[in-house]
C-alpha cells in the first residue's frame, strides 16, 4: 500500500501514480467516444427510416433502453471528470 493513497467516492483508495490515471482517464475517454459514435450513428439510422418504422422503433423497450444508457453515459462522464480530478489532487496530510 502506498504511503499517500487518494481515496475515491465509494471508499477504497487509488494507488498515486499521474501516468497511471493518465492512462485510465486515456482508456475510458476513449471507450466514451466510441460509445458516443456508435449512439450517433444509431440516431443518424433512426432518422433515416420513414415516419412509421421511426415510431414504432421509437416504442419499444430496447430504444428506451438505449436512451436511458445514453443519460447513463452522460453521468459517466462527469464520473470520470471527478475521477480524474481527485487522483490528481494533492494528497492531504
Amino acid at each position: 500500500m502506498a504511503d499517500n493513497p487518494t481515496e475515491v467516492p465509494d471508499g477504497s483508495e487509488l494507488e498515486e501514480d499521474p501516468d497511471q490515471t493518465e492512462l485510465a482517464h486515456s482508456i475510458i475517454e476513449s471507450l466514451l467516444e466510441h460509445t458516443r459514435v456508435v449512439s450517433d450513428l444509431i440516431a443518424l439510422m433512426a432518422q433515416a427510416l420513414d415516419e412509421d418504422a421511426q415510431k414504432a422503433l421509437t416504442q419499444t423497450p430496447q430504444w428506451q433502453a438505449y436512451l436511458e444508457s445514453r443519460r447513463q453515459l452522460e453521468r459517466t462522464r462527469e464520473e470520470i471528470e471527478r475521477f480524474v480530478n481527485l487522483a490528481a489532487a494533492p494528497a492531504k496530510d
